[in-house]
């Protein structure tokens, strides 16, 4: 596992121990943020469930002003801490144990809005619907944010939740990837 382009390009990143997290592949995370970017000039991302934190690193590589990293994972935890320390992003990162309702609870507390909101979740938990709900209710996307989800081939997420719409769906053998945005 790689950062594959920007500041960082080519750096390897640490995976999280065991078998708890599944990572994102370097072809499909590339593939995502060609659809997405590539590149940013600032903003905010969040990676919900985080895992090794390579999506949200990959964000602040290509320009990204700060990622608000999710996991409830301890392992997780100090995997993102130390891949962050790896690329020097320390000022770029904010990073929280904590489940994912309570972390969308404080961040709508602040206000902030994101660019790009990663959700990777365990594909055995059927959450999208619901954290898709949640991200609408709280208005935590940018009006020209995207919403990622990564998720079973066999899933099928709706086309919208409540005023956000699926604009893009691709495949990538076992994983699809559902990208979301505001009507």
């Amino acid at each position: 596992m790689r950062v594959i382009s920007g500041i960082q390009k080519g750096r390897i990143l640490k995976a999280v121990p065991g078998e708890s997290t599944r990572p994102t592949t370097d072809k499909v995370k590339e593939s995502v943020f060609n659809i997405i970017g590539p590149y940013f000039e600032g903003g905010y991302g969040l990676d919900l469930f985080a895992g090794s934190g390579g999506l949200g690193i990959e964000g602040i590589s290509r320009g990204l002003e700060k990622v608000l990293f999710i996991d409830h994972d301890t392992k997780a935890i100090q995997t993102i801490k130390k891949n962050i320390e790896l690329c020097h992003f320390e000022e770029k990162a904010e990073i929280y144990r904590n489940d994912w309702k309570r972390a969308l609870k404080t961040i709508a507390q602040r206000q902030i809005k994101f660019r790009v909101i990663w959700l990777d979740p365990p594909y055995k938990k059927d959450v999208y619907t619901y954290i898709l709900a949640n991200i609408h209710k709280s208005d935590l996307l940018d009006k020209n944010g995207v919403i990622i989800c990564e998720h079973a081939k066999e899933k099928e997420l709706p086309n919208t939740v409540e005023d956000l719409i699926r604009i893009r769906q691709e495949n990538y053998g076992t994983i699809n990837i559902s990208l979301y945005m505001w009507r």
